[in-house]
C-alpha cells in the first residue's frame, strides 16, 4: 500500500518539496531575474516545458521565495515590501493553490487570484503590482469575454500593464479554446517590447514511463498511431470494453488512490445543474459535476471515482492511473493509417466559440482537439488505459498492442 498523503497534489506542489537540479537552478535564476528587474520593470520571464516537467511545482516554489523576500526588511533586498501575485485562470488549480497557502509562512490566500479579477481590481484602483507570476498562461484569454467579465482584448496585455515583472508558465500544446488562442508567435508579438528571458524544462517527472511510451503519446497527438509499447515501468493498456477498463481503474483507486476515468469532450453535457452521462456499451457514468463550493479540487475528491473527468477538471493535476475514453470525434482512417478528428462530434461548444479573427479555424479546431487529448493522456503517473468509441480505431489499437 502506498502513502496516499504523498500522492496529493498539495504535497506535490508544496514549496518544501525537493526539486531536481534543473528545477532548482531555474528557481534561483527566476528569483534573481525578479530582483534585478523589479526596480525598472518592463521585464518578462517565460518558463516553457511539456506536460509533466514540473512547471507548476517550480512556479509555486519561486512564488514562495519571492513572498518570503518581500516580507523581510533589508535595504539590500530589492523585493522588500513588494506587492506580488500568482494568477491562474483555472478554478480547480486556484483551489489547490489557496489550500497550499494554509500551510505556508509567507504566502496568503489573497496572494492568489484569477486573471480577470486581478486586472479589473488594479485598473479600478490604479495600483501597480511588482511581480506577477502566471501559471498555465496558455489559458489566458486572447479576446474579450462578457461571461467572465473581461472587457479588454487580451489578458496578458492587461497583466503587463499592471506589473513591473511578469513570470509566465506557457505550453502551447495545452491551448483548449478559441478565446485562448495562443501560439508561440502570438506570445512573441505581445512580448515584443519587453526584456524577455526564457527557459525550457525538459525532464519528465510526472509519468513514470519509458521513452517509447512518451513517443507513442506524442505521435498519437500528431495523428500517427504507433505499435503500443510494452513498458515495464508504466502500465499502458488498450481495452476492448469500457466497463472492464473502469473496473480496473476502481481497483487501482482502492490500492493506490487518485485513479480516475476521463474522456474527450464528445458526450452531451450542459451547465444546467443536471446530471449528464457518458455511455459506452455496458459502461455508464456521469460527467464531472462542478462544485465551486468544494474545498478540494475534482481530482482529489473521493466521490469523483464515480464520475468521468473532462480536460477542464484534470488539466494541471497528477493522477496515478487514468482510464481514457476516446469519444466519437476521434476516428481512424484505414487508408492512411492515421487519426481523423471530427469537430462536429465535439460537444464542447465553448471551445469553438469566438472564432472571429482566427485565420484558419478548421486547423485551429483540430489543434484544440489534439491538445485536449495530449492533456488527458499526460495526467497519469503509473498507468494509462485507453478505450476508443470508434470501432475501427479500437480494432487498430488492439491490433497494435504489445503481446
Amino acid at each position: 500500500m502506498v502513502d496516499r498523503q504523498n500522492n496529493q497534489a498539495l504535497q506535490k506542489l508544496s514549496p518544501d518539496r525537493s526539486l531536481s537540479m534543473e528545477q532548482e537552478r531555474l528557481c534561483q535564476q527566476v528569483v534573481s531575474f525578479c530582483q534585478d528587474h523589479v526596480g525598472q520593470g518592463n521585464a518578462v520571464f517565460v518558463i516553457g516545458g511539456d506536460a509533466g516537467t514540473g512547471k507548476s511545482i517550480v512556479i509555486n516554489k519561486i512564488f514562495n521565495e519571492i513572498q518570503k523576500l518581500s516580507r523581510q526588511k533589508s535595504d539590500a533586498n530589492p523585493l522588500t515590501g513588494t506587492k506580488n501575485y500568482l494568477l491562474v485562470n483555472h478554478p480547480e488549480m486556484m483551489k489547490l493553490y489557496r489550500n497550499i497557502s494554509e500551510h505556508s509562512l509567507y504566502v496568503k490566500k489573497k496572494d492568489y487570484e484569477r486573471p480577470t479579477t486581478f486586472i479589473n481590481t488594479l485598473h479600478r484602483t490604479g495600483q501597480m503590482a511588482d511581480v506577477v507570476l502566471v501559471d498555465e498562461a496558455h489559458l489566458l484569454l486572447t479576446k474579450s469575454d462578457k461571461y467572465n467579465r473581461f472587457a479588454q482584448d487580451n489578458h496578458l496585455e492587461e497583466i503587463l500593464k499592471c506589473a513591473r515583472v511578469v513570470v509566465l508558465v506557457f505550453d502551447d500544446k495545452q491551448v483548449l479554446k478559441f478565446k485562448s488562442h495562443w501560439t508561440k508567435s502570438m506570445l512573441e508579438t505581445v512580448l515584443a517590447q519587453k526584456q524577455v528571458q526564457t527557459c525550457q524544462l525538459k525532464n519528465q517527472f510526472r509519468m513514470h514511463a519509458g521513452a517509447q511510451t512518451c513517443a507513442w503519446i506524442d505521435a498519437f497527438c500528431k495523428k500517427t498511431i504507433l505499435p503500443v509499447p510494452h513498458d515495464p515501468s508504466f502500465d499502458f493498456r488498450v481495452f476492448e470494453d469500457a466497463q472492464d477498463m473502469y473496473d480496473l481503474v476502481c481497483r487501482k483507486n482502492t490500492e493506490f488512490g487518485l485513479s480516475r476515468m476521463v474522456a474527450t469532450y464528445d458526450y452531451p453535457y450542459r451547465l444546467d445543474g443536471q446530471e449528464h452521462f457518458v455511455t459506452e456499451g455496458r459502461f455508464r457514468l456521469k460527467w464531472d459535476i462542478a462544485r465551486p463550493e468544494a474545498r478540494l479540487p475534482w481530482a482529489e475528491r473521493a466521490d469523483t471515482i464515480d464520475e468521468v473527468g473532462s480536460v477542464y477538471t484534470v488539466q494541471g493535476f497528477d493522477l496515478n492511473y487514468v482510464g481514457l475514453l476516446l469519444g466519437p470525434s476521434v476516428r481512424y482512417d484505414g487508408v492512411t493509417d492515421t487519426l481523423i478528428l471530427d469537430p462536429t462530434r465535439y460537444e464542447d461548444g465553448a471551445a469553438f466559440a469566438g472564432r472571429n479573427g482566427i485565420a484558419q479555424p478548421g486547423q485551429t479546431m483540430e489543434r484544440i482537439m489534439l491538445n485536449a487529448i495530449n492533456v488527458l493522456m499526460t495526467r497519469a503517473v503509473r498507468g494509462l488505459y485507453i478505450y476508443a468509441h470508434d470501432p475501427a480505431l479500437r480494432a487498430r489499437l488492439v491490433q497494435l498492442r504489445a503481446g
